[in-house]
């Protein structure tokens, strides 16, 4: 597997249903009336439409939205990996299931059906977005935990390449706690004050020496996946490599799961 390749065409090629793109047409109309959205970086032009892998990193229960308005910025419609728990909502799992992303069920015995639903999105000429973390981070300094190995295998199943997504302050608008009362008060919060938010596509990761199937490619694929969304979210927080200045007393903290190198 190359860091680039070249996709070839898929025999089945998936289409963005129009519900997934108004929606994201939607995010971005609204997002201005909570916040300011920085987007920069790219992917490559041939691999805008798929099959790719997207790796973001995941800081608040916010985040999707904002993935949902800055992947419209660069024309991307990706399939999102999401927790079962929002599809067995009864609206939002209309949502998700119309809008074409994929089920997780975290902790059962069909968690690994997902990975090969997601692969044969990817082959079938998709974008997949992951978080390869698996869930919001919890250091105090809020840079990437160390990652589950679910992106990795996905990248190795597919041959994609994975291009990491880096963004710094959706944690702003909504807390980790995302009770109605927090959430009105950070919707609020935000329309008065109107934070910036800062989304950054990285360089393409490359896995092209790591042999699928020999022990530890994918944790250290994995590695290398957790490595590239941490420095191309340096590059969005330059001044605030030491930690958030905004900090969510909602948020508990674990270091349990801190990646070794931090800027």
């Amino acid at each position: 597997m190359r860091a680039e390749p070249t996709p070839t065409a898929p025999a089945t090629t998936w289409r963005p249903p129009r519900f997934w793109l108004f929606l994201q047409w939607l995010a971005r109309f609204l997002m201005p009336i909570l916040a300011r959205v920085r987007v920069s970086g790219d992917v490559p032009e041939g691999l805008r439409h798929g099959p790719l892998i997207l790796a973001a990193n995941h800081i608040s229960p916010f985040d999707p939205i904002v993935l949902t308005a800055a992947t419209r910025v660069r024309r991307i419609a990706p399939r999102i990996m999401a927790t079962g728990g929002l599809f067995r909502a009864p609206v939002v799992g209309r949502v998700m299931r119309a809008a074409g992303h994929i089920r997780v069920d975290r902790r059962t015995a069909t968690v690994g059906d997902a990975l090969q639903v997601a692969a044969d999105a990817v082959k079938e000429g998709s974008v997949v977005m992951v978080y390869p973390e698996g869930r919001i981070g919890l250091d105090p300094t809020m840079w990437p935990e160390r990652g589950k190995t679910g992106a990795a295998r996905l990248a190795f199943a597919s041959g994609a390449p994975v291009v990491p997504v880096a963004q710094w302050g959706s944690h702003e608008v909504v807390p980790y706690v995302t009770s109605f009362k927090g959430i009105v008060r950070g919707a609020a919060r935000s329309m008065i004050h109107r934070p910036i938010i800062k989304v950054r596509f990285g360089a393409p990761i490359d896995l092209s020496d790591l042999v699928p199937g020999v022990p530890g490619s994918a944790q250290r694929a994995t590695e290398r996946i957790i490595e590239g969304l941490t420095t191309t979210l340096a590059a969005i927080r330059p001044d605030e490599l030491e930690g958030p200045r905004f900090i969510d007393a909602t948020r508990p903290v674990d270091v349990s799961r801190r990646y070794r190198r931090r800027p």
